[in-house]
């Protein structure tokens, strides 16, 4: 039962239809790089991002349920991969070093976020100056559907919108996702 979400999550985001190696080269991680994989779940994208930055790049996958992050470690571990380091999120805080990322990755999160503006701002301590946010969210969905009746979305206007306020700079949009958008922030 532990390792059912963790399985259930890193076969949703590897579906083809949810294009993740499309996702994978739009970001253009590059060797060395650092990345945060903010509500990692399974750690599909932790996983790979750690194959692509190497040994000398980091990916911080962070979660808030130590069973996710467990199930990351181990799948890294029978990968030989270690440079993966699960981090634990606690409130608004997080266990990395400031100034040391190059790139924050946030999938189907941001609608679990209670104060996503002051969160989003936060973050900007752990971006390295060229540092870049990647939010990949659910739209509305259909009337009737799971992502409407649970509110399990919002809108990429309010996301922009909120990353603005926050002080990020809007950099580039994608549209090959069918029920996210995609877009990516620079802190400068």
């Amino acid at each position: 039962m532990k390792n059912g979400f963790a399985k259930m999550f890193n076969k949703k985001a590897s579906d083809p239809k949810n294009k993740p190696d499309q996702i994978l080269e739009a970001i253009s991680l590059k060797p060395g790089m650092n990345i945060a994989d903010i509500g990692s779940g399974g750690g599909y994208f932790s996983l790979r991002f750690a194959k692509i930055v190497g040994e000398e790049g980091k990916v911080y996958a962070v979660d808030t349920n130590s069973n996710l992050l467990n199930f990351v470690k181990n799948s890294a571990n029978a990968k030989g991969l270690d440079n993966i380091i699960p981090t634990i999120a606690s409130g608004d805080s997080l266990n990395i070093p400031k100034n040391s990322l190059d790139f924050i990755f946030m999938r189907n999160v941001t609608h679990h976020l209670k104060n996503r503006m002051r969160y989003f701002k936060d973050l900007q301590k752990y971006l390295k100056s060229e540092g870049k946010i990647i939010v990949i969210e659910y739209g509305r969905g259909k009337p009737f559907s799971f992502l409407r009746i649970f509110k399990h979305y919002v809108l990429k206007e309010i996301i922009q919108q909120e990353m603005n306020e926050a002080g990020y700079i809007f950099k580039k949009e994608f549209d090959f996702l069918q029920n996210q958008h995609f877009t990516i922030y620079s802190k400068t």
